[in-house]
């Protein structure tokens, strides 16, 4: 079962300070992130995703992610490294911030979530000194696989 942790200090009064930045769709929504307790681009990729929203987040670590996966509905050929529960809907690795305001604004018929497929260079929590890699946003759900955006 996953436990709630405590940010470091730092971490969490920049989370703060991003989260109420601005007014949007996401407002008074709340973010559960699940992440492995030794995952470092997990807490990166959760500053990049709340910077400018003002939401709640709780981050739970779990040393089974397979299990909150599977609890998740996350499908196995789509996973990556952390999941996150906002709205409703299932965010899987690090898809990007603009990605989830849209999916929360738009709330496309069958689509049960988001995902960005690995830990690919350049998306938001693995920046690597410029270095990209192009990756894909795929929706997912009982309407089946698309894809939601592309990044070259």
């Amino acid at each position: 079962m996953p436990r709630a942790t405590r940010l470091k200090p730092a971490m969490a009064s920049a989370l703060l300070l991003a989260f109420g930045a601005c007014s949007n769709a996401a407002q008074a929504t709340e973010y559960t992130m699940y992440r492995d307790p030794y995952c470092g681009c997990c807490e990166r990729w959760a500053a990049h995703v709340h910077h400018g929203m003002n939401v709640q987040v709780i981050v739970k670590d779990s040393a089974d992610m397979a299990a909150v996966k599977d609890d998740k509905a996350v499908p196995e050929e789509l996973r990556s490294c952390h999941t996150m529960v906002v709205g409703g809907y299932v965010i899987e690795g690090h898809v990007p911030a603009a990605d989830i305001q849209r999916l929360l604004k738009e709330r496309p018929a069958g689509v049960r979530g988001l995902a960005v497929v690995g830990m690919p260079l350049g998306s938001p929590g693995m920046e690597m000194g410029g270095q990209t890699q192009p990756y894909q946003v795929i929706a997912f759900g009982k309407a089946g696989r698309s894809v939601f955006n592309i990044y070259n």
